[in-house]
């Protein structure tokens, strides 16, 4: 009775219920199998579980369109035309996010040509892939750009009161603005400090504190997101 009811709704195609089915089973396995690599690789910040969950889904919608367009030239236009009219709003994600999407897609569209072997296999060895690199830290910063402020008295000379505490701690550093707050009675230095991830931050801001009279020092993780 199903067979009929999809026969008769895809008259004068070669979409039968039995690929179909294997078609969204398969493709939403590998969805899932891509998901679960994407949560266990992410970063120490965490990850979206909007987004995994979007990365088990778009392989299925991806082989299913491919699946249902087939071969048919008239469709994929009309397809396109749809798709033209979709506004995708959403903030710019990692760049490691989108190469998780593209992944996605592609095993999507090897499940909608009928390349079943192929799109397991490179789905497994991508997979495999983005495991290794995770465990080897590929592309790990062992050094970071932070941004320093650092308040003191008005009667200290701050021009290398510092040097001999970031010549232990810090790689490199350069004083790129002072200002005067409080009337002029305390004055604000801040410097962009380079920092090896395995110094203690804390030794290094103990350190400062006993230089500046234990004034207010602050450290932001990023430079670049910083505002001086």
């Amino acid at each position: 009775m199903l067979e009929s009811i999809f026969n008769a709704t895809t008259t004068n195609t070669s979409i039968s219920l039995g690929n179909s089915i294997l078609t969204i089973v398969i493709s939403f396995i590998l969805g899932g199998i891509i998901s679960f690599t994407y949560m266990k690789t992410s970063s120490k910040k965490g990850y979206s579980e909007n987004f995994a969950l979007t990365l088990i889904i778009v392989p299925s919608v991806i082989a299913i369109i491919v699946f249902l367009i087939g071969s048919n030239i008239a469709r994929a236009f009309s397809l396109t035309g749809a798709f033209s009219i979709i506004r995708f709003r959403s903030a710019p994600g990692d760049p490691k996010d989108i190469s998780y999407v593209l992944f996605t897609m592609a095993a999507g569209l090897a499940c909608g040509v009928g390349v079943f072997g192929y799109a397991i296999l490179f789905t497994i060895f991508l997979c495999l892939l983005m495991f290794a690199l995770n465990i080897f830290n590929f592309g790990e910063r062992k050094v970071s750009q932070k941004l320093l402020k650092i308040t003191i008295p008005e009667d200290l000379d701050y021009e290398g009161a510092f040097d001999e505490v970031f010549n232990e701690f810090v790689g490199s550093h350069e004083l790129i603005k002072v200002k005067t707050m409080d009337l002029g009675s305390l004055y604000q230095l801040v410097y962009t400090v380079t920092i090896d991830n395995k110094i203690s931050q804390k030794e290094f801001l103990d350190a400062l504190r006993c230089r500046n009279g234990n004034l207010n020092i602050s450290l932001s993780m990023h430079a670049d997101k910083a505002e001086y």
